[in-house]
C-alpha cells in the first residue's frame, strides 16, 4: 500500500536496533532503522509518515533533543520514547511536550507493539479529521454569500423564521437556501451539518 504507515526506529545500539526492527517487521509493519538522531533528520525531507520510536540516550543528539527539532520542523508524527530507568523523569517531561508514549527498558515485545499500534491508530484518526476539515472548508467556500449566511444561522441553532427575519428575506426563501446548503455541504441532517462545520473550525 502506497500510504501504509512506517515505523521509524532510531537507536545507536546496533543490536537493540536490529532486534526492534525485526520485531516490528514480523508484526506486519513497514519499518525504517536509523543509527542516530542526525541520520533520521537527514531522511526527514523524504520520510514516509507513520510513527517514530527513539531511544533517549544517544551520542551527538539525544532523543529529547530530537523531539524538539521535529517540533521546530513541524513534524507531527507520534513519537514513542524508549528509556532506561534513570531517564524516566526525562521521558515524563517529554510526554508533557506531546510525546505519544514512553516505554521503560527492559520492555516486552507486546508492550512496544501495543504502543506502536496505539500511536498509529491515533495518527490515523487525526489524518481522517484533517481530511474531513479540508473537505468541509472546501464545501463552505463553494457557498454563495447568502447560502453562507443561512449556514451561519443554522449552525447557531436558529429556526428558519429567525434566519429569515435576520436576513430580511422570507421563510420560504430560507428553505430554498437551506436545501442548497445541505446539498452543497453533503450533509444528511442538520446535526451532521453542525458537526461538520464545528470540526472544520477547530483547525
Amino acid at each position: 500500500m502506497a500510504n501504509e504507515p512506517v515505523v521509524h526506529v532510531i537507536d545507536d545500539d546496533e543490536a537493540a536496533r536490529h532486534s526492534l526492527e525485526f520485531l516490528v517487521d514480523c508484526a506486519g509493519f513497514k519499518v525504517r532503522p536509523y543509527s542516530s538522531a542526525l541520520a533520521f533528520l537527514e531522511a526527514v525531507p523524504e520520510m514516509e509518515h507513520g510513527c517514530i520510536v527513539t531511544d533517549v540516550r544517544m551520542p551527538e543528539m539525544s532523543g529529547i533533543e530530537l523531539i524538539g527539532r521535529l517540533k521546530a520542523l513541524g513534524i507531527s508524527d507520534p513519537v514513542i520514547v524508549i528509556t532506561g530507568h534513570a531517564d524516566v523523569p526525562m521521558a515524563i517531561q517529554a510526554m508533557k511536550q506531546g510525546v505519544a508514549d514512553f516505554i521503560e527498558k527492559p520492555f516486552s515485545d507486546e508492550a512496544i507493539l501495543n504502543a506502536i499500534r496505539s500511536a498509529l491508530a491515533r495518527e490515523s484518526d487525526r489524518d481522517r479529521t484533517r481530511m474531513e476539515q479540508q473537505q468541509t472548508l472546501e464545501r463552505i467556500a463553494s457557498l454563495t454569500q447568502r447560502e453562507a449566511e443561512v449556514l451561519e444561522g443554522l449552525v447557531e441553532g436558529h429556526a428558519n423564521k429567525v434566519i429569515a427575519y435576520d436576513l430580511a428575506i422570507s421563510a420560504r426563501t430560507v428553505e430554498v437556501y437551506r436545501a442548497n446548503v445541505m446539498a452543497k455541504m453533503q450533509a444528511r441532517s442538520l446535526s451532521e451539518l453542525v458537526r461538520m462545520v464545528t470540526i472544520a473550525r477547530i483547525a
